[in-house]
């Protein structure tokens, strides 16, 4: 255990300009801006029947640029107070994940584009390491995080209200024209707009139980509303199973009893989908469960991906440079593939798309970064204590990850929505049980 010290102390040194505290206000503004950033991006409201809309490439430079930028400034603003934080990453998980890392680098298929990918990665990284170590107090993240929050839903409300057609599916989408009517916001899919709904849901809650009597239970019926709207069956169940699993969860006392409520749903509810597709047996008991375990037609998309994982266990296709390739079509799997799997953009289960690309050693490191190591975390955080409700609240943000990973692709994504919030879950598990924070 390191020794114990403050996150969110005020700072020793302020700049001020009169009266005006300049570096507070920096910090709030690029707390702030980072969340907004992030979960509305450079594009938002995709103009989904346009053919072209998903291309990406407008603005990627930008992006780059400006996370590039965001991960310095952070650095410059908490370097000097929280140094002991930032170190605390230098431990031997990561750093095995870093060398790993640079070995899938020089053994991508394309090492060009997957170190260009993974640079991202990493500024995301250190904003996202940089965020929680903004605020001065816990009073003073809640007012950001609610300030945040309000404004996003404000952006996406805008949009559903003024400009429906692009923020709203519609049966003139070029994909998914079935999907009309559901609510998306400022995503381009309703299942980003439903994930990321269910974790501000979980925001909200957090800021009532914190004493923010008028902004949690706002934030709390505004995301529940959009979720409702935007139709997410998954999301919305999940949701509800989270606040059972957490319920119980803090109400355990040993580490044992915790990780079994935790990871044998986790596991059976991979083996009743993309288990099924290995295993005559576990299909047969998944065709008796009351709903599609394929989630809709997902079995052929997982059954390429096996496929294709065999053909390079150890050090898989390269950080971001399988799905969406040429190289795609050119692999021998030995089965009859389906022209849609071909052109799919991941194989909506993020632990198989971390073994695609990182390979199974890959795959190991990230399920001990994100899946174990965090709910150690949390153990350690609640020995000082119950559990308190910002703890509560990262739990349930990283239990709903680790949870619909398994339905979808967004593991190490640069600056998907979904993973950036995830991230953030995982970082304030790992300060939370290493440092105290102050009121």
């Amino acid at each position: 255990m390191n020794r114990l010290s403050s996150l969110w102390v005020e700072s020793p040194i302020a700049l001020y300009v009169g009266r005006i505290p300049v570096v507070q206000i920096l910090r709030g503004a690029l707390f702030m801006s980072v969340l907004l950033l992030v979960w509305i991006s450079l594009q938002p409201f995709a103009d989904l029947g346009n053919p072209t809309a998903g291309d990406g490439a407008t603005g990627r430079g930008t992006t780059y640029a400006l996370f590039g930028f965001l991960a310095v400034l952070s650095l410059a603003l908490v370097t000097h107070r929280h140094a002991e934080a930032l170190r605390s990453f230098v431990s031997t998980p990561y750093i095995l994940f870093g060398c790993w890392m640079c070995i899938n680098l020089v053994m991508s298929r394309d090492p060009s584009a997957s170190t260009q990918r993974f640079v991202l990665t990493l500024c995301v990284f250190v904003v996202a390491a940089t965020l929680l170590l903004l605020p001065s107090t816990a009073r003073e993240l809640n007012r950001w995080l609610g300030v945040a929050v309000l404004s996003f839903l404000a952006v996406c409300y805008f949009g559903v209200m003024m400009t429906p057609h692009l923020a709203v599916h519609q049966s003139t989408d070029v994909w998914e024209y079935h999907l009309a009517g559901d609510w998306r916001g400022v995503f381009d899919h309703k299942n980003t707009a439903s994930a990321v709904m269910v974790m501000l849901i979980f925001v909200g809650v957090y800021l009532t139980r914190s004493g923010a009597a008028l902004v949690g239970p706002l934030i709390t019926v505004l995301s529940v509303v959009f979720l409702f709207f935007a139709a997410g069956k998954s999301s919305t169940a999940l949701c509800l199973i989270i606040f059972v699993l957490t319920a119980l969860v803090s109400a355990a006392r040993t580490f044992r009893v915790r990780a079994v409520l935790c990871y044998a749903p986790l596991i059976v509810l991979n083996l009743m989908s993309v288990g099924a597709v290995l295993s005559p047996a576990l299909a047969s008991v998944a065709s008796l469960l009351p709903f599609d375990a394929s989630f809709t037609g997902r079995n052929e998309v997982w059954r390429f991906a096996f496929a294709s994982i065999a053909q390079k266990p150890f050090f898989g296709y390269g950080y971001f440079a399988f799905w969406g390739s040429d190289y795609v079509k050119e692999i021998d799997t030995g089965e009859a593939i389906d022209n849609w799997v071909l052109i799919a953009s991941h194989s909506h289960n993020g632990y198989l798309d971390s073994a695609l690309a990182l390979g199974i050693p890959g795959l190991l490191l990230v399920i001990s970064i994100l899946v174990i190591i965090p709910l150690r975390n949390y153990h350690r955080a609640a020995a000082y204590g119950a559990p308190t409700p910002l703890a509560n609240m990262f739990l349930r943000v990283w239990l709903f990850g680790i949870y619909i990973a398994s339905l979808e692709s967004y593991f190490l994504d640069r600056t998907d929505p979904m993973w950036f919030t995830f991230l953030v879950a995982v970082i304030g598990l790992h300060y939370l049980s290493r440092f105290r924070t102050t009121t």
